[in-house]
């Protein structure tokens, strides 16, 4: 089994870097393989609307000047997928936004590509704003037939420089929890 995490901050090892991987910790803990990808000085447009991806069926955007093919092979291949973003003015950061309509776009043209994969979404916040965030990667996993896992909390964590969601206690448990529940699921789901 394997988990493929996205990287969605501007920042390589910044607080959601922390998050993502207290979550694929567990997972690991667990057996379950993992890796990460860092969107971080990687720049990705949104999507243009010219639908090439229903006509070529390929998996694949037809736009190929970013990561986000690359993106869409290895969450093909997973059998889980977790997407973490800071928050910027409430939701999710622009290259997250781009991911997730490009990506969105080229499962449904592909059967609902993800459809009964494990996905779940990790927030990093300084203050507020974290859950239209965190419902935006929700609404992708539903929209994609995705089952997610719940945790012992919303998957958020405070902090503004790096690090700080470390003394966030709630949110690292429950970045612990999500971990352990993700992979109590995706067991279940092989067996």
């Amino acid at each position: 089994m394997k988990v493929v995490a996205i990287n969605g901050s501007a920042r390589k090892e910044g607080n959601t870097f922390i998050l993502l991987n207290v979550v694929l910790d567990e997972l690991r803990n667990e057996g379950i393989e993992s890796e990460l990808i860092s969107l971080a000085g990687k720049p990705i447009q949104g999507c243009m609307a010219c639908y090439q991806c229903f006509k070529n069926k390929d998996f694949r955007c037809a736009v190929d000047k970013d990561i986000v093919n690359e993106c869409l092979a290895k969450m093909r291949e997973g059998d889980g997928i977790l997407l973490g973003s800071p928050t910027y003015f409430s939701d999710v950061s622009a290259g997250m936004r781009a991911l997730i309509e490009r990506s969105g776009l080229v499962a449904r043209a592909n059967d609902y590509m993800f459809k009964r994969k494990v996905g779940a979404g990790v927030i990093a916040v300084r203050r507020a704003g974290s859950i239209p965030a965190f419902n935006s990667i929700n609404l992708f996993l539903l929209y994609n037939q995705m089952l997610i896992p719940g945790s012992s909390y919303w998957n958020m964590a405070i902090g503004r420089e790096p690090g700080e969601v470390k003394n966030d206690a709630e949110g690292m448990q429950t970045m612990k929890t999500l971990g352990q529940n993700m992979a109590w699921l995706l067991k279940k789901l092989q067996a």
